[in-house]
C-alpha cells in the first residue's frame, strides 16, 4: 500500500474531531481541507469548535466527504496488522480512509489529529499527520494483546475483549516499534 503516489501532489488537510477540539481554525491556512460527516456529530453544538466547523462548511472552506468503502477496507487491514483496530472508532477509520482516498487521487494529505492510534495507522499507510496539542507519536507501534491475570497472549486482531481462559479484560502492549 505504500508509495501509491509521488509526494509532489497538492497538499490537502484532513481534519479529525480532535483538530477542532484543540482550537484549529480552518480559516488560518490556505490549503484545501476535508473531513467526514461523523466529525460534526462529535462536536458539541453551540460550542466554539462547532461554530468554526459550521462556518467553514457553509463558506466552502471545508469539504465534507464520505470515503469509498474500498479505502475503509484497506484501512481496516492496516489497523489489524499493527493491532490498533480495537482502539479506533468508526470516525477514526473514516478519517484514515478519506486521507487514503485523497492520496490515491494524487493529493498529498496531512491528517490533523491528536489521536495516537490514528497517527500510528497513518504512519503504517505512509500518510503524514500533525498533532495540535500533543507531541504526537515518535514510533510506529505494533501491538499484541494479553491477559494481565493469566498472561496468555493473543494476536492483535483477536476478536474478543476478554481472555478465553480466565475471562479477564485484555490489555495491549507494544511488541515492535519503528521510527515514525
Amino acid at each position: 500500500m505504500k508509495n501509491l503516489t509521488v509526494k509532489t501532489g497538492k497538499r490537502v488537510m484532513v481534519l479529525d474531531t480532535s483538530a477542532f477540539l484543540a482550537g484549529f481554525d480552518p480559516f488560518s491556512i490556505s490549503e484545501e481541507q476535508y473531513t467526514i460527516p461523523m466529525v460534526k456529530d462529535e462536536i458539541m453544538g453551540g460550542s466554539m469548535p462547532w461554530v468554526r466547523f459550521k462556518t467553514a462548511v457553509e463558506s466552502g472552506k471545508l469539504k465534507v466527504k464520505t470515503p469509498d468503502k474500498t479505502f475503509l477496507d484497506e484501512v481496516k487491514k492496516s489497523a489489524n496488522i499493527i493491532g490498533d483496530t480495537f482502539f479506533l472508532s468508526k470516525t477514526d477509520f473514516q478519517i484514515l480512509a478519506l486521507a487514503l482516498e485523497l492520496k490515491t487521487h494524487g493529493y498529498s494529505p496531512l491528517i490533523a489529529t491528536d489521536d495516537y492510534s490514528i497517527q500510528n495507522v497513518a504512519d503504517q499507510l505512509s500518510i503524514e499527520f500533525a498533532s495540535l496539542s500533543t507531541f504526537g507519536i515518535r514510533f510506529r507501534l505494533q501491538w499484541i494483546r494479553y491477559c494481565p491475570a493469566c498472561h496468555r497472549r493473543y494476536p492483535a486482531d483477536y476478536k474478543s475483549r476478554k481472555c478465553e481462559v480466565c475471562g479477564t479484560e485484555l490489555k495491549r502492549k507494544p511488541i515492535k516499534k519503528k521510527a515514525a
